[in-house]
């Protein structure tokens, strides 16, 4: 099956500081590659047209990480053409879970011969995201990893997440999602749309981007032995039949924090006391 004549005009749109450059190239070798096809496209790097201005295109193409997929859906929160992602930054989680390990030349032939198909997003208080928000601990991680940007990607973010195994205080959280409440220190509390983030951590394998629910996971208080130990098995996605872990599927969730909490939504960092999430169901439409 193929669909590339509904493939008509491209937007590709780049995030020209993700993955140090990358982006850049990745954009190159898909104009390269849709001018052999005879397909109209634009390059949009630095600056990206209103909204309103997508109508002319069939398709828009995020070439970016996670931080990038995140930017688009909330500079186009109204966005009714096929999207597709293609890696350009250093978390690539969401891109994952769409296309799997496949390369650049694979990718492109998954997105030209598949037709978009409906995927979830969720909202957390007034930002949306599509593959993951964790209160407390991933956002103190975020904090972190601004302090050692330098290291840059994965190496960054695995120091951040040692540096605060070993320092983080657990706040107290009440959660509630439909008839059922929980109140207690968490040490992880995410609810996530897609099953990976922080570059590899498979944090609810099971998850489905299309079946109108979000999936809560929570990781009681540990000392930090236990983090050491439970972390790792954590990053693998083998934790969810241990008894520290709870998980849940909702479709709205309301967490209040005893006080503001950075929060870490799709690799990027906002703060609240009152958090309400819920999901978006069929919001946006991917090729994959």
């Amino acid at each position: 099956m193929t669909t590339q004549s509904s493939i008509t005009n491209v937007a590709i749109l780049t995030n020209p500081l993700a993955g140090n450059g990358k982006a850049i190239k990745v954009a190159k070798w898909l104009s390269k590659s849709l001018e052999k096809l005879n397909i109209n496209h634009q390059i949009f790097n630095a600056v990206w047209p209103p909204e309103n201005e997508l109508f002319v295109f069939s398709d828009c193409w995020i070439i970016g990480g996670d931080g990038t997929v995140n930017y688009f859906i909330n500079h186009y929160p109204n966005c009714n053409k096929a999207i597709a992602v293609f890696d350009g930054g250093t978390g690539n989680d969401f891109a994952w879970k769409l296309y799997g390990d496949a390369n650049l030349a694979q990718r492109f032939n998954q997105v030209m011969n598949n037709h978009p198909k409906p995927i979830d997003a969720g909202k957390v208080n007034e930002k949306l995201y599509i593959n993951c928000m964790g209160v407390g601990f991933d956002g103190e991680i975020i904090k972190s990893m601004k302090a050692i940007r330098f290291l840059g990607g994965k190496l960054g973010y695995l120091l951040a997440v040692i540096l605060k195994i070993l320092r983080y205080k657990e706040p107290a959280l009440f959660i509630q999602c439909g008839n059922q409440t929980w109140e207690q220190k968490c040490l992880l509390a995410l609810i996530v749309n897609s099953s990976r983030a922080g570059g590899g951590f498979y944090i609810a394998p099971d998850a489905k981007i299309n079946d109108g629910k979000l999936d809560m996971i929570l990781c009681e208080a540990l000392p930090v032995w236990k983090r050491l130990v439970y972390l790792p098995i954590i990053k693998t996605g083998k934790h969810m039949h241990l008894p520290i872990v709870k998980a849940t599927l909702g479709s709205s969730f309301n967490i209040q924090c005893a006080k503001e909490m950075p929060i870490q939504v799709d690799g990027e960092l906002i703060y609240a006391k009152h958090i309400q999430v819920q999901v978006l169901e069929n919001k946006f439409s991917f090729r994959y």
